[in-house]
């Protein structure tokens, strides 16, 4: 056989209070797509960053091509053929494309010179790039092509996504899909960390399956089903959402005519945006990234104000309320931002939870601070949502992401609102959490909530929701039932189109 590009041998690393991998021993051939699945938690990211240099294990060895391979930083992992496209992309909004690609090399060429190698590189696989456009007038889709001609410029052997897909929309993904193909043709080879298991059946060839750090499974997973997959990840039946037939009850979010500006020179302004969410519903907005989603959930949250009687819950004008005003009264958030906009990085569980849920979970009396209450109430989030963590001691940003996001949807959900709004609330989940997530929002709806799921995933949408409109430029398209909508409907609507869609059918 021949030699494998890459062989991980007993990989171990320890972080005080848990074991983020233990004995990891896998290999990833030349021009082969290889899968990483596992649980949030599971250990995926702490792999790539000890293949990717960014930390060291402590036990174990790694071998390139057969020969020691131990970097002591990204620098030498790229110096030696490998790249990474992280989740988060790291771009400057107000820098264009060849000088955020600049940003991103050890030792970029002349900015003119960089700029002509970005236009070449980028046709030849199929993901075309202005280099002087100003990154922050690029879509999701555009953002996530300059951090992908970014390490293609580098001539990686090896390239590691991570969660690649999950701001893409399905054309976008084939595109991708189709430019890793090219790659794998030319034979290099990639690391594919997703929780979207039809894109791995689709995509890889290999499969390790991680479990609490360890390896618990090998698989191909175009012989697998997803739901296979998921179970091998979770080693559990997984459970499949479900509630009774809904009994819509009054109106408790009204929005008439809402047109605001966005608080972001890149962002979307909102553009007469009327709906209405019934108690029991469940309301699902989809649309392609940065077509007014986060100044939707500014503008019913309280962040971005809105003229008086744009805004109503249970009749009553909100408009003029912030935040904290519009949580008293039971009209809850979660944005999609996990880290620094939903949590606070440096804060504790504890203190995250005492942020959003002093008023409602009386954690505060008098101006003092119940800390004993508040890390119950912490507690008891990690506990109902299955928060993989040694604790609510640790900070926020210490919680692999898919964590921290069942620990904002955990927090917003217990303190019982009337009406919850969130933002893409499965985003970078995996399969076991997400189903626990949308089960958590039925039971919400079930109970009597309104509730609002601005989500990309239209899978999810078209699971959970009762009725469905799309955000296409800051504009609302009226909600029809989801009950019957098609693929192609709900296309035509993302597209912006007016009037009867039923001509797609």
């Amino acid at each position: 056989m021949s030699t494998p590009l890459l062989s991980i041998k007993g990989l171990t690393k320890v972080y005080p209070g848990v074991v983020a991998n233990s004995d990891v021993t896998f290999d990833i051939g030349e021009g082969e797509v290889h899968a990483l699945l596992g649980e949030n938690g599971a250990g995926k990211s702490t792999l790539v960053k000890a293949i990717y240099g960014l930390i060291r294990p402590n036990e174990g060895t790694m071998e390139w091509r057969g020969q020691p391979y131990a970097p002591s930083a990204p620098a030498q992992a790229r110096a030696t053929g490998v790249a990474m496209v992280f989740q988060h992309f790291s771009l400057f909004d107000a820098m264009d494309v060849a000088e955020n690609v600049a940003l991103g090399m050890d030792n970029p060429p002349p900015i003119r010179e960089l700029a002509a190698q970005i236009r070449k590189v980028s046709n030849d696989y199929g993901l075309p790039l202005d280099p002087d456009r100003l990154v922050g007038d690029l879509s999701a889709g555009e953002r996530q092509r300059v951090e992908i001609i970014r390490c293609l410029l580098q001539n990686p052997q090896l390239l590691i996504m991570d969660e690649p897909t999950s701001v893409l929309t399905p054309q976008e993904v084939e595109i991708l899909f189709k430019t890793l193909r090219q790659l794998r043709a030319e034979g290099r080879s990639i690391l594919y960390i997703s929780h979207k298991l039809e894109e791995i059946r689709a995509l890889c060839e290999n499969a390790t399956v991680l479990r609490l750090g360890k390896v618990v499974g090998r698989a191909d997973p175009r012989q697998e089903s997803a739901r296979s997959l998921a179970e091998m990840m979770v080693g559990q039946t997984l459970h499949t959402p479900s509630r009774e037939t809904p009994d819509f009850g009054k109106p408790l979010l009204e929005v008439s005519d809402l047109s605001v500006a966005s608080p972001s020179a890149f962002g979307t302004a909102l553009k007469g945006i009327n709906l209405t969410v019934r108690a029991g519903e469940i309301l699902g907005i989809g649309g392609v990234a940065g077509n007014g989603q986060d100044e939707l959930l500014g503008a019913l949250s309280g962040e971005i104000r809105a003229p008086s009687g744009m805004v109503r819950m249970a009749g009553e004008p909100v408009g003029q309320y912030g935040p904290t005003a519009r949580r008293a009264m039971g009209l809850l958030c979660a944005p999609e931002e996990r880290l620094g906009h939903a949590a606070a990085p440096d804060m504790s569980l504890t203190e995250n939870a005492l942020l959003t849920g002093a008023w409602r979970e009386r954690l505060v009396n008098k101006g003092f601070v119940n800390w004993g209450k508040a890390k119950g109430f912490a507690e008891t989030i990690i506990k109902r949502f299955d928060v993989r963590t040694p604790g609510p001691h640790v900070a926020a940003r210490a919680l692999s992401g898919g964590n921290l996001q069942k620990f904002v949807i955990g927090r917003e959900i217990l303190q019982r609102p009337s009406v919850l709004v969130v933002n893409q609330p499965t985003w970078g989940v995996d399969a076991s959490a997400a189903a626990a997530i949308r089960q958590a929002l039925l039971d919400l709806a079930q109970g009597g909530a309104a509730v609002v799921v601005i989500s990309q995933d239209l899978d999810e949408i078209l699971e959970i929701s009762d009725n469905f409109a799309a955000l296409n430029g800051g504009r609302l398209s009226a909600p029809r039932p989801v009950q019957g909508l098609t693929m192609d409907q709900i296309g035509l609507m993302l597209g912006g189109a007016e009037g009867d869609t039923d001509v797609a059918a």
